[in-house]
């Protein structure tokens, strides 16, 4: 089989996975005629082709024969069922980047070839809006060029940091179920509002934007939370005064407790638990 350099194969194109094609493509990275999706609904398949212009297909040994990288997103209980499908098409002379949830690399390198590499990624969800962040790590037979490749394609659904896979658990935590977190700060804070007579929708207004300035001062400026966070505490004011609040119901200590539950609980879904 000969394997083109440019095509990109993206199996099980739900919300990632499309995320993924708009990227490359609004990016320049790819054009529609190096990218092909699988679906599993005529449907679905119809709808990527008119919007995208790229080839879909139900078939997703048609689309994985000839792309250099095969990116699977499926669910992680259809994983298996697709692997059966792609692992005799598959070479060693193709990547394959999976981004499904707590599946390890050697689970994969199972139903492939001998020597396939694999990488695995773990993007969450603010990459529908190319702001997301992913961790990746590498399998037993992925080098340094196979990452990079994986790492250029993920770069189009927001940042990128490479990790060894034991601690691809903690990227979950932490990053994975993160903005669930933040989805839960922003509730409080918007109720809060409410409670104080402000309009849910401008209550709403003031929480979001908030939590966009802070993060992107955080990250444009370099600044530690800490320096933040002392730059708008003043001396007998009003922050320092929910501050004490916080610190006093136990908000610090309650976050590394969830998180440290999040990563046990993806240990135990890797390991095939209930």
């Amino acid at each position: 089989m000969t394997v083109d350099q440019r095509r990109i194969a993206v199996l099980g194109a739900g919300k990632i996975g499309e995320a993924l094609i708009a990227g490359l493509l609004s990016s320049g990275w790819r054009s529609a005629g190096e990218i092909v999706a699988s679906g599993r609904r005529d449907d679905r398949v119809a709808e990527l082709a008119d919007k995208y212009g790229i080839e879909a297909t139900l078939s997703n040994t048609d689309a994985v024969r000839g792309a250099a990288l095969i990116v699977v997103a499926v669910k992680p209980q259809d994983i298996d069922a697709l692997l059966g499908e792609i692992g005799p098409v598959v070479s060693e002379e193709q990547t394959v980047l999976s981004v499904v949830a707590a599946i390890p690399t050697a689970a994969i390198e199972r139903h492939l070839s001998p020597r396939v590499p694999v990488t695995r990624a773990m993007p969450n969800t603010p990459s529908t809006v190319h702001e997301g962040v992913a961790g990746l790590c590498a399998g037993a037979h992925a080098d340094d060029a196979h990452v990079t490749l994986a790492e250029e394609a993920l770069a189009h659904l927001g940042a990128v940091v490479r990790v060894p896979e034991r601690y691809m658990d903690a990227v979950t935590a932490v990053s994975g179920s993160g903005p669930a977190y933040f989805a839960l700060l922003a509730e409080a804070m918007i109720e809060a509002g409410i409670l104080l007579g402000l309009s849910r929708e401008m209550s709403t207004q003031l929480v979001v934007q908030t939590m966009l300035g802070t993060a992107k001062q955080l990250r444009d400026e370099n600044m530690h939370p800490v320096e933040l966070r002392e730059m708008v505490t003043s001396p007998g004011g009003t922050t320092i005064a929910a501050i004490r609040e916080l610190e006093s119901a136990g908000v610090r200590a309650a976050f590394l407790n969830a998180i440290q539950a999040a990563m046990n609980r993806s240990r135990e879904l890797a390991a095939g638990e209930p």
